[in-house]
């Protein structure tokens, strides 16, 4: 029997310049608008999917990488992706939202109340994508930490952030009219906690969420202390992995280890891989497609390099693109996932000059193999078995949350998943947690 399962999408761009550098920027809607996007986000809930998640980096960078951060706005401007939650609660009924919040800025307790009051709002729909950024420290007047001391800063920020939710005991809301009584002060939890990282003391002035259950916590992060965070602390795991039945159980094996290392049952996570796409309408289109990326010109290599800049929060553009990378230019802040996926095929990266790496990263594949260009038919088929071969929780689509943008990758998609017994037809009445388990 086909295996259902659950499909979300990543708001790549951020709260930014949705359709930038693209033809659908001709609609003219304004990305400082919502209406932008709580018409996507339509879309999305009556395609049937679980939840959206908003990237979002609140630093457009060092110095010396403003420039290709916003040239071309890859890495900014960005609006807070938090205060567009409640206009995308606002337009749907089902789908889950998750914006971004920064571990290594954002106040426990602050987080906490802004959550719990959210969750609220939205009946439940809300979630947080937990980043460990650390480069946006100074922003706030904190030092910078390295990667693995800024996920150890995220599991203190984020047991807080259980312990004030869950600050009110069982019986601390008692709303008796008859007495006028509202709450009971000795079951809440008025703790003082001193830690490596916080000083924070209870109870949260938020209410329980009672049957709404807690804000979801989603996460990013390959490498291992994000593995070790997902599986103590995630309800979804954003995985990157090629889609091929071996490496996805691979890498499923990881996280679930990494759960119950930590006494949780592997049931209670899902492990969605982000995937962008490029279908088309038929096999020969695709075929087209391929064949010419397999010699990117300058400009497309010019192109591949400004995004990765963004990402990796150093310039590439200015370097030699025929010699060797010397990974010493990355900070010890920079995403080991995301310099891994830069170096692409090659074992190190004294084995390709700059322009190959970015040549390998320019030329499409194709679908099923290994590849993310087809048609919704073959997309299908990769998840089908995928299903049914590696137990797959799902996927993350990730592209602009841009009308445009939603229909072209979903139009075709949506039907033949349906077909096929892989997408949801309906929602429950659970909110966030419901959608992500109630299969």
């Amino acid at each position: 029997m086909t295996r259902m399962q659950h499909l979300g999408w990543f708001f790549s761009r951020g709260f930014g310049p949705q359709g930038w550098k693209r033809p659908s920027q001709r609609w003219d809607w304004r990305w400082t608008d919502p209406a932008i996007y709580q018409q996507a986000v339509r879309e999305l809930e009556q395609a049937g999917l679980d939840l959206v998640i908003a990237e979002d980096a609140i630093s457009l960078g060092t110095e010396e990488t403003l420039d290709v951060r916003i040239r071309e706005a890859y890495g900014g401007p960005k609006l807070d992706p938090l205060l567009l939650a409640p206009y995308l609660f606002q337009a749907t009924r089902s789908i889950g939202v998750a914006p971004t919040v920064n571990a290594g800025i954002t106040p426990p307790y602050l987080a906490a109340r802004q959550a719990a009051t959210l969750h609220h709002l939205s009946r439940g729909r809300f979630g947080l994508n937990v980043v460990t950024d650390v480069k946006s420290a100074r922003h706030v007047g904190l030092p910078e930490l390295a990667h693995d001391a800024a996920y150890e800063r995220a599991e203190e920020w984020t047991s807080l952030l259980r312990r004030l939710w869950r600050s009110w005991g069982d019986g601390a809301l008692v709303e008796d009219a008859e007495t006028g009584r509202y709450a009971d002060a000795s079951r809440l939890d008025a703790f003082r906690h001193e830690g490596e990282h916080f000083r924070v003391a209870g109870p949260l002035n938020a209410p329980p969420f009672g049957d709404l259950g807690e804000p979801a916590i989603v996460s990013p992060g390959g490498s291992g202390p994000g593995l070790a965070f997902a599986g103590r602390n995630s309800d979804v795991q954003l995985a990157l992995s090629p889609l091929d039945v071996d490496s996805i159980r691979a890498y499923r094996a990881r996280i679930h280890e990494a759960a119950r290392e930590h006494g949780r049952s592997a049931a209670g996570i899902r492990i969605l891989f982000v995937v962008k796409p490029e279908l088309v309408s038929s096999p020969e289109e695709a075929d087209r497609l391929v064949r010419a990326s397999a010699s990117p010109d300058d400009a497309a290599i010019a192109d591949i390099l400004a995004g990765q800049s963004s990402d990796l929060e150093t310039d590439l553009t200015v370097l030699d693109w025929d010699r060797p990378l010397d990974p010493a230019i990355f900070g010890d802040h920079v995403s080991q996932g995301t310099i891994r996926g830069l170096r692409g095929p090659y074992e190190r990266f004294e084995d390709a000059t700059l322009r190959e790496l970015a040549a390998a990263k320019a030329r499409r594949r194709r679908l099923p193999d290994g590849g993310t260009v087809g048609t919704a038919e073959e997309l299908a088929d990769v998840l089908e078995a995928l299903g049914d071969d590696a137990d797959n929780d799902g996927i993350i689509l990730s592209g602009d949350l841009h009308p445009v943008t939603v229909h072209r990758m979903l139009d075709e998609l949506v039907p033949v998943l349906r077909r096929r017994g892989v997408l949801r037809t309906e929602y429950g009445d659970g909110g966030i947690r419901a959608n992500l388990f109630d299969f």
